[in-house]
């Protein structure tokens, strides 16, 4: 057997163990971070489309209760106004918030984005609750 054929065959050998290894960081992404991302993306997708009250409806009852729906669809249109249309935004990390004194009950994650608006670039933070319902829900926005 010459030189090149075990070359060959120690690379189809070795192609297996890539392969597992290559899929086990999907594997091992957590679920609930996930499903956070997923909610996250598709409420960006409403603000995006500058629809202040689905943008309301469809966040956490503790956000709801903390401002009305026109204070909340005026707030946002005033914030998003001055970054333009998004372009585009890349995914940089879902976490847990820090933890303070001022830190209420409750499952909370981070989800931030960098993004890309027509007149400038942004970081957008998003924070989500985990309710009753198992539903995760945005608590809170910022963007800058």
């Amino acid at each position: 057997m010459d030189l090149r054929s075990r070359s060959r065959r120690a690379l189809l050998a070795a192609m297996p163990v890539w392969a597992i290894a290559s899929a086990v960081p999907a594997l091992a992404q957590d679920p609930q971070q996930s499903a956070a991302r997923a909610a996250t993306l598709a409420w960006l997708e409403l603000a995006d489309a500058d629809n202040g009250p689905a943008t309301y409806s469809t966040a956490a009852k503790r956000f709801r209760d903390a401002i009305s729906g026109e204070q909340w669809t005026a707030g946002l249109r005033s914030a998003r106004d001055r970054f333009g249309p998004v372009k585009r935004r890349t995914f940089v990390i879902v976490r847990p918030p820090e933890s303070g004194k001022d830190t209420p009950p409750g499952e909370f994650l981070v989800v931030v984005f960098r993004s890309e608006f027509g007149l400038r670039d942004a970081t957008e933070t998003l924070t989500l609750e985990r309710e009753a319902d198992g539903k995760w829900r945005v608590v809170g926005y910022l963007i800058r």
